[in-house]
């Protein structure tokens, strides 16, 4: 077996309706509902203001290197999201403004890069491919390989794998497994509409009202001092 120089070329995906279910819920809202541990580490940013929903297509590289990238862009599916494991890297960029562009025009929905990529500007101004990355800079990868695309990767304090839901806005990007999307969505939906009701009634002058607050300072035995 080629461990760490391997395609598996098949991968399962959730039903498209499954994935479109998360469509304009805030990150937020769906990850309270996961018991707020479902979210990768604050340092993949958002490269544009593009949100991300798609289904995971992953790719391990080695630093620096992103000749496994390369063959993804042809191998993955309209709607895939692809996740490259780099290990974190900063030394080099893996993708910039052509490797969006070709990936555009097949019909993917993003990049996850645990790495860098260049152009930035020019990333930022694409409104319909989102784009997440440790940081930027101009020198370029190498193509040597090896690497291996669809199997498990850990990225950003998070296993994905081939297939998962990926859901992200400004704040960061969430993995959700297929098995438990149906009902976490149905959830997400409505503590979204419950916040909702809660910032409209900021703003119609009803107030915040919080009950726990006080409850809990009670419990504490707090002290108030004049």
């Amino acid at each position: 077996m080629a461990i760490g120089c391997r395609i598996k070329t098949h991968i399962d995906r959730p039903d498209r309706s499954l994935v479109e279910a998360f469509r304009g819920i805030p990150v937020a809202n769906i990850d309270d509902c996961m018991n707020r541990l479902a979210s990768v580490d604050a340092g993949l940013k958002p490269m544009n203001s593009t949100p991300l929903l798609g289904t995971a297509f992953t790719v391990r590289c080695p630093a620096g290197d992103n000749l496994m990238f390369h063959k993804a862009l042809d191998l993955a599916q309209p709607g895939d999201v692809l996740v490259i494991a780099a290990g974190g890297s900063m030394s080099r960029a893996l993708c910039g403004e052509i490797m969006v562009t070709y990936a555009r025009s097949r019909g993917l929905a993003g990049f996850i890069v645990d790495g860098c990529v260049r152009d930035r500007d020019e990333l930022a101004a694409f409104t319909d491919f989102a784009v997440y990355a440790r940081g930027v800079i101009p020198n370029g990868p190498y193509k040597n390989g090896p690497g291996e695309i669809n199997f498990p990767v850990a990225v950003g304090g998070q296993v994905i794998c081939p297939g998962d839901i990926l859901v992200g806005d400004g704040d960061s990007v969430l993995v959700i497994k297929p098995h438990e999307a149906e009902a976490l969505a149905k959830e997400a939906a409505a503590v979204h509409k419950k916040e909702e009701g809660q910032i409209a009634g900021i703003l119609s002058g009803k107030g915040f009202p919080r009950p726990f607050v006080d409850e809990t300072l009670a419990k504490l035995g707090v002290e108030y001092v004049d």
